[in-house]
């Protein structure tokens, strides 16, 4: 099989997120936005991960001391599809290429491997959401056949278009080949005059090649954070997740709306947590184990029966 090359988008500004802080440094569950993304891509065996950079980039590559990252920088930016084009130089002719990007940081790796398992030169995978209220995001545009044929940006689309409720998550995956080929093709006459990387759907429809779609199991794995509200929704999605695997694993949680996962936590059977209860880090916890309200928990090893004794 072909190796697998991850592309991140991470060059934008986040002016909404009225920071100094580049955006994708902002982070859910303690950890920035953009390493939860280079995670995913590790566990779905990248040979290289290409990470565009532009905005705040020497202080993104200062946080992230990931060896395996090829850092590439945007030094304008114009689009998604100039993003994606700044890394062609370094992408193999035979790679796969899957699309990520910087502030979109919760999407479950079991998602993204059917998009790219069987992946070949004639088809392009794309991940597409279907959200009650599509405001704001690329329309996915079918043929009578119910086939892909375009993807249309919410400020060029008609009013019938706009109708649509399935729209693009931005994460797609094909052949670096083909990416060659079409993205110094694309062009900027459109409303916003930015190079999308959308158009490329209409180019490979156009080639023949077969569009294969996959949506996520919740539409929270591919929401993208803009402001801090976003943010705050993310975090909460993420931690009501880690509460319900807990309890799925052997845990009884006082209020499962009151704990904070902050790193990677494993658990024996019968732990009892009570609230306001943080882990930080890396933290094994063996069964028996009962903690009480408004711990810290950081790096540690809670043995088998251990009760947490409270602060007189």
């Amino acid at each position: 099989m072909s190796p697998l090359h991850v592309v991140i988008l991470a060059a934008g500004q986040g002016s909404r997120m009225k920071s100094a802080l580049p955006k994708v440094l902002h982070a859910v569950a303690g950890r920035p936005m953009l390493h939860h993304v280079i995670a995913t891509a590790k566990q779905l065996g990248a040979e290289t991960i290409h990470t565009v950079i532009g905005h705040g980039a020497d202080q993104v590559k200062a946080v992230t001391p990931e060896t395996s990252v090829n850092w590439v920088v945007q030094s304008e930016q114009l689009g998604t599809g100039h993003a994606v084009a700044q890394a062609l130089p370094d992408l193999p002719d035979d790679a796969r290429v899957l699309v990520l990007y910087g502030d979109v940081p919760l999407t479950r790796v079991e998602t993204l491997e059917a998009m790219v398992a069987d992946l070949d030169e004639q088809t392009l995978g794309l991940l597409t959401v279907t959200l009650d209220d599509p405001s704001g995001y690329g329309r996915i545009v079918r043929n009578s056949d119910d086939q892909v044929t375009s993807i249309v940006e919410q400020k060029d689309a008609s009013e019938s278009q706009l109708a649509i409720q399935e729209v693009n998550t931005g994460i797609l995956a094909v052949s670096a080949k083909h990416l060659k080929s079409w993205l110094p093709t694309l062009s900027n006459a459109n409303a916003q005059g930015e190079y999308y990387l959308t158009d490329i759907i209409a180019m490979a429809v156009d080639q023949g090649l077969s569009i294969s779609v996959a949506q996520p199991g919740d539409a929270f794995e591919v929401q993208g954070v803009n402001n801090r509200l976003q943010l705050a929704e993310l975090e909460r999605w993420y931690q009501r997740r880690e509460a319900d695997r807990l309890m799925t694993e052997g845990a009884t949680l006082a209020d499962p709306a009151r704990i904070d996962v902050r790193g990677d936590l494993t658990i024996g059977n019968d732990i009892l947590i009570d609230v306001n209860v943080v882990f930080e880090g890396k933290v094994s916890i063996g069964s028996g184990v009962s903690i009480g309200p408004g711990c810290v928990i950081k790096d540690a090893r809670i043995a088998d029966g251990a009760r947490s004794t409270p602060i007189a």
